[in-house]
C-alpha cells in the first residue's frame, strides 16, 4: 500500500518519489521497513490511508 500511494502520487517523477517518502517518514510511517510481505500493522495502514488522503490518492 505504501509503494502505491508512492508511484500513484509520483507518477514516475523520483524527485516526487523522494518527497513523497520524506512526507511518510515525517508522518511516523517507516517506508524502507515494511514490504510487500510484512505482516499488517492496522496503526500504520490508517497513517497510510491518511497519508494518501492528503495527497488526494486513492488505495
Amino acid at each position: 500500500m505504501i509503494q502505491q500511494v508512492i508511484s500513484q502520487k509520483s507518477k514516475g517523477n523520483m524527485i516526487i518519489a523522494n518527497s513523497v517518502r520524506t512526507k511518510m517518514y515525517l508522518k511516523g510511517i517507516a517506508v524502507d521497513k515494511y514490504t510487500a510481505g510484512s505482516p499488517d500493522d492496522a496503526a500504520v495502514m490508517q497513517k497510510v490511508r491518511e497519508v494518501a488522503k492528503e495527497f488526494g490518492v486513492i488505495v
